[in-house]
């Protein structure tokens, strides 16, 4: 009997997952993407990532250390670009993967994600679609795959590399030129018809925590403690 090519999809897949290589997954090249472990245009890819993020429910998106810090030319416009995308999903929050390293005895799932137990925060804030950017691709394979074991996050990375096996959907040596082309497809599926999921909730919405921290509260009790 014929076996099945192995599909990169929705999780829970279980405690352990393999790695999507092993079971026969390849990187695309520049130009292309891939979706579900399917090589792909970089064009359908965009339109899938797309769709997802629109649709989708709790849209998030992860900027990693390589989007958040200026540690060189460049960087702070592809951060520019990446609030430029999330300007064009409504209802989609950022919570930012600031440094990798584990966070006990207790994460706050409304503040950061990490790469130690992103779990948490997927589970923490029912997130079913995500975006990956800015994070350097050792710590995003681990991310991905523990998602994948634990969640039904649907995961898409802009990987400025080769891309990434384990993510349902992603485009490789994703620059500021792709990101713009995603806020493009967006924008265009929008004008097209596709009515968002929080199409009544425009703009980057805030976590609780967020928002204390732009009320000063966090302050205020930490002085007053």
């Amino acid at each position: 009997m014929k076996k099945k090519p192995y599909r990169v999809v929705r999780g829970p897949e279980g405690l352990l997952p393999p790695a999507a290589a092993s079971r026969g997954i390849v990187l695309p090249e520049k130009g292309e993407g891939l979706v579900e472990g399917c090589i792909v245009t970089e064009q359908d890819t965009l339109e899938v990532m797309a769709r997802q993020l629109l649709t989708g429910k709790n849209p998030t998106i992860f900027p990693g250390p390589l989007v958040l810090w200026a540690w060189r030319d460049g960087v702070a416009e592809k951060a520019a670009a990446v609030l430029e995308l999330a300007d064009e999903i409504p209802g989609v929050r950022i919570i930012p993967m600031p440094d990798y390293r584990p966070i006990y005895p207790k994460i706050d799932p409304e503040a950061v994600i990490n790469p130690c137990h992103p779990n948490l925060t997927i589970w923490h804030n029912k997130i079913e679609v995500c975006v990956f950017v800015g994070v350097h691709c050792h710590f995003a394979n681990i991310t991905l795959k523990m998602i994948r074991a634990g969640t039904n996050c649907y995961t898409i990375t802009l990987c400025h590399e080769a891309g990434h096996e384990d993510s349902m959907a992603s485009l490789p040596f994703c620059g500021v030129d792709q990101v713009r082309a995603l806020t493009e497809t967006i924008r265009r599926l929008k004008s097209e018809g596709l009515r968002p999921r929080y199409a009544e909730a425009p703009g980057v919405q805030l976590t609780a925590t967020q928002q204390a921290v732009l009320n000063g509260l966090v302050w205020q009790q930490g002085a007053t403690s």
